[in-house]
């Protein structure tokens, strides 16, 4: 069942423009019902999980290689599952009210899909390259969706930015997976995490710092946190879903889930909060310093992430705790925000919170949503964010350094305090501002989203048991590796962490009462400061220059170039390992042969003599073949009449070939050359002779493993009905390498054909007529 939920995301992506075709009205609606159907599947499982149950499925998928289509739902992955497919419900329905009427709303539809099939597949997968291939899929359908206005500028580049930032961070964390693999002797999850910790083992930084590149630039932490705020190109649904919710919590799973493998170390416990404590006072300052509701809401994105790699970095079990409902809570109040934020500039035609006011009687339900989810956010009473902020506090001021980490916190939640209350209040009260569009409350498919998420949040704060039993006891235990019991109560317990909460709020209402103030101050302090986004942009270029001056250096249009860098590559590759590692044996004894084949051996040097001091290009063609036909000769007399006759073919071909070509040139010609390309030219042949020779005397002085050569020799006739082996080995064994030459040769030969007949095509028309004005 795990399986299909996962599958049916990408089945129904493919179908989703013709659904759209067929439901255009109501496409959203419809479409919809998927995504609620698997919330719906994974709500059935919260009782087993709860309890501390597993499920776990697999098929093979690449046995030999003990790799598995395998799926393990257990506390960790279920929230995020449940979160996955309920908010993308959500989405799904916003989209259809928010793109009505756009011409690829049906495409939209597919990508978005894909995506929810991408991300269901990366936090279920418990084979890890399962994990890494769901993973690059997210990244790959999270371009399609930045992109997807794709005639935008702004667009196209933050899609690339995006794509190069998390694919390459992805390539990295496949070494770790695989290094991870080989250190546990397992490529399942769930196997490693019963193994325990890997932090004596060899292997462990490593894979330590493969992973966190992975898990860093997925979930925007410093100094890979530029890409997520250019993101806000894309439209308003993939910045709620994949900017708040999901993807870019990809790389805070990742590091969840590696807690018990990875976690618990002084390498651990000090780049983590380090990271994410430095990402969390960034990303509220330059969240600060925009009026743009959308890039305002991914700042403190990026600030929420850093703080909860910074908990999950802390290593104690209330840490995890409080990273655990946070991350439930930053879910609601956050997707709620950017359904607002979309919802007004769809409703009114801009964003920019310096354009807009008094909304609040035009949008009265939008603006409820808006005021709901950031009283979540600033962690006011009877709201989930409140508990999640009294844990934080908790947690922080029982940790070494307890004083930094705590000053840290308090003052990224106060300034993202000011930011939600600048973006729910400046728009929806005060004096009615003039915007481009007559401000009007939107359909139902666009305020239901908010409303519903808003509303979670304040259920679990007036409720916590729920939240506790069901889902931040089970999370709990799975990153930490035990089992674990969390009590949440709704009160006001005297103490530290209330009074950091209180602290929390008078500051942040400072700030947003000064938040103009700050605004102008911040621009005018850091105007135009380098980062990392304008160092990514250098980046690109200078890597763009340094690829024209390789294809300059490499593509010079002339063969003979192409040919020395290829022969001075083979030389090199060839000859360096054997003289690196030593494999040359102590002597060697040339091995015993027939007079025949040195009488052979002698003709075939003859004619490679000749051929070097050819006189025309017909002596050299006639020499070359002499070569040739001499290697074949040796082929027959050590028994192999089928490669000698494929030898002669090849041979044959090859001397009327190129003579056919040279007919249009002076055969007897000679090519003279300078006497220091000749030098180099005999260096390099020599090299290269060389190279194999002693590659040769290295694989022949040794022991020869004849396994494969027995396979072939049992399973020629048994598995394919075939006598001669090296027929079988083609047209079998190899049949799609075969097909591959094939092929190549095939588009080669049509590609020669295309450009001899444009060449006859040219030499064949008609010739201009001369032009009247100079005849006159």
């Amino acid at each position: 069942m795990i399986l299909h939920a996962v599958l049916s995301g990408f089945v129904l992506a493919f179908l989703a423009p013709t659904v759209h075709r067929l439901t255009r009205p109501l496409s959203g609606w419809v479409l919809a019902l998927l995504p609620a159907s698997i919330f719906a599947f994974f709500f059935l499982q919260i009782p087993g999980i709860a309890a501390g149950g597993v499920v776990r499925e697999a098929i093979p998928w690449v046995s030999s290689f003990g790799v598995q289509l395998s799926f393990y739902l257990d506390g960790l992955s279920l929230v995020f599952a449940l979160l996955i497919s309920g908010i993308g419900t959500i989405i799904v329905i916003y989209t259809g009210g928010y793109l009505k009427g756009h011409p690829h709303q049906g495409r939209f539809y597919g990508f978005i899909l894909a995506f929810m099939g991408s991300m269901l597949g990366l936090v279920l997968a418990d084979n890890l390259i399962t994990l890494f291939v769901f993973w690059e899929l997210t990244s790959i359908t999270s371009f399609l969706l930045i992109g997807f206005n794709h005639a935008n500028a702004k667009a196209r580049r933050s899609a690339i930015q995006a794509l190069y930032v998390t694919a390459g961070g992805g390539l990295a964390m496949l070494g770790g997976l695989v290094l991870l693999g080989m250190a546990s002797g397992t490529y399942e999850m769930s196997e490693i995490l019963s193994n325990g910790s890997i932090a004596d083992d060899a292997l462990y930084v490593p894979i330590f710092i493969l992973i966190l590149a992975g898990a860093f630039t997925k979930s925007a932490q410093f100094p890979f946190h530029f890409w997520l705020p250019n993101a806000m190109e894309a439209p308003t649904p993939v910045s709620a879903f994949l900017h708040s919710a999901t993807m870019v919590k990809a790389g805070v799973y990742l590091l969840a889930r590696m807690h018990p493998v990875l976690g618990g170390t002084e390498l651990w416990t000090t780049v983590l909060p380090i990271f994410g404590g430095i990402t969390l006072i960034i990303g509220t300052i330059l969240g600060l310093r925009q009026v743009d509701l959308k890039l305002m809401l991914a700042y403190t994105t990026v600030a929420s992430l850093g703080l909860l790699v910074m908990l999950l970095g802390l290593g104690s079990e209330m840490a995890v705790e409080a990273a655990v409902i946070y991350l439930i809570a930053h879910s609601f109040f956050k997707g709620a925000l950017f359904l607002v934020a979309g919802s007004v500039d769809h409703q009114t035609g801009t964003r920019e919170t310096l354009g807009l006011g008094g909304l609040g009687g035009a949008m009265p339900i939008t603006a409820f949503a808006a005021i709901f989810a950031a009283l979540s956010m600033m962690g006011v009473p009877l709201f989930f964010g409140f508990i999640a902020k009294e844990v934080i506090y908790e947690a922080t001021t029982h940790m070494d350094l307890a004083t930094i980490i705590t000053a840290v916190a308090v003052v990224g939640n106060a300034l993202m305090l000011a930011i939600a209350a600048v973006v729910s209040i400046r728009p929806f009260y005060g004096p009615i501002v003039t915007t481009p569009k007559a401000p009007r409350e939107g359909p139902p498919s666009i305020w239901l989203g908010p409303v519903l998420l808003g509303a979670c949040g304040f259920l679990f704060g007036v409720w916590p048991e729920l939240a506790a039993t069901y889902f931040v006891s089970p999370m709990t235990g799975a990153i930490t590796g035990h089992s674990a019991h969390v009590e949440l109560h709704l009160a006001f317990v005297p103490g530290l962490p209330l009074i950091l909460s209180g602290v929390t709020i008078i500051f942040g209402m400072i700030c947003f009462w000064y938040s103009e103030r700050i605004r102008k101050a911040a621009n005018s302090l850091m105007g135009n400061w380098w980062g990392p986004d304008k160092g990514s942009d250098q980046f690109l270029a200078g890597l763009d220059r340094f690829s024209q001056w390789i294809t300059g250096l490499i593509q010079r249009g002339k063969l003979r170039s192409y040919v020395v860098m290829t022969l001075s590559v083979l030389a090199i590759t060839l000859g360096a390992p054997v003289l690196a590692f030593d494999m040359m044996p102590e002597s060697f004894q040339f091995p015993e042969a027939p007079w025949r084949v040195y009488g052979v051996l002698a003709l075939a040097v003859t004619g490679a003599f000749a051929l070097m001091f050819a006189r025309s290009r017909l002596q050299a063609i006639l020499s070359m073949g002499v070569t040739g036909f001499s290697v074949a000769l040796i082929f027959l007399l050590f028994g192999a009449p089928d490669l000698a006759f494929t030898q002669f073919m090849v041979e044959t071909l090859s001397v009327v070939i190129i003579a056919l070509v040279l007919l249009r040139l002076p055969v007897d010609t000679y090519d003279s050359r300078d006497a220091l390309p000749s030098m180099r030219d005999a260096i390099i042949a020599i090299a290269v002779g060389a190279s194999f020779t002693v590659l040769l005397i290295a694989i022949t002085s040794g022991t020869l493993d004849l396994s494969l050569s027995t396979y072939f020799a049992e399973n020629s006739y048994t598995q394919a009905h075939g006598r001669n082996i090296v027929n079988v080995i083609l047209v079998d064994f190899r049949a799609l390498d075969t097909l591959g030459e094939i092929t190549v040769v095939m588009v080669a030969g049509l590609a020669a054909l295309g450009l001899i007949k444009i060449r006859r095509g040219k030499l064949m028309a008609p010739k201009p007529p001369a032009d009247q004005g100079d005849a006159k």
